[in-house]
């Protein structure tokens, strides 16, 4: 069966008959050897899959969605090819459901950057699918996310999300405003901030596979 994304995958260590899974969604500009470098050092008991994003950018780099600059260098986000990045994530996960003994309901993204954005798109417009996100580097654009999503159950969702203060990519300020905007919706979440830039540090790494 062939898969509709490339990707990378670290067997559990420890076989259950279902086995949660972790899926890695790399930032722009990276590819699926990027966060998978660090797959051996999460949990035991989890299938670790690193997807790589669909749009080729040459020399080894991919995107989920395409960034443009307008004359004034403002940088805006193509939200068609978010939309069909999201979606076609949330197909990739029931093909690996259908590949491997994974446990429907412990199902959870691990996205940086542009990852991380697609990972919050993912888990409210399919929160069903979705149990847990860690969201490292990125920030809510709910311009992305499935038009009702607000009439989904999203009180299973637990988020935990990181943010360096002095991030260059993306303000920390944006960051900032996606505790109010999960609270609102009722959703279980945790927000730190870290003295990095767009990153992610020892203590970062620690602290998320703590909370997992």
């Amino acid at each position: 069966m062939n898969s509709s994304l490339q990707y990378l995958i670290r067997e559990p260590k420890i076989k259950l008959d279902k086995n949660p899974l972790l899926l890695l969604l790399h930032g722009y500009g990276s590819n699926a050897e990027d966060l998978f470098s660090f797959a051996n050092e999460l949990p035991d008991e989890y299938y670790v899959v690193s997807a790589q994003a669909p749009y080729d950018l040459q020399y080894g780099s991919y995107a989920w969605y395409a960034i443009n600059f307008d004359a004034d260098q403002n940088k805006f986000s193509d939200n068609e090819q978010a939309k069909s990045s999201r979606e076609l994530i949330a197909g990739f996960i029931d093909e690996l459901l259908l590949k491997y003994p994974i446990d429907a309901k412990a199902v959870s993204l691990l996205g940086f950057s542009q990852g991380a954005i697609l990972s919050y798109a993912i888990a409210l417009s399919h929160p069903e699918k979705i149990n847990k996100v860690i969201a490292l580097s990125g920030y809510v654009n709910d311009e992305i996310f499935e038009e009702n999503y607000r009439n989904n159950d999203l009180s299973k969702l637990k988020i935990f999300a990181s943010h360096g203060v002095v991030d260059q990519v993306i303000p920390v300020t944006w960051a900032r405003n996606t505790t109010p905007f999960l609270d609102a919706l009722g959703i279980d979440s945790i927000y730190k901030e870290y003295p990095i830039g767009h990153g992610i540090s020892p203590q970062i790494f620690t602290d998320f596979k703590n909370w997992l």
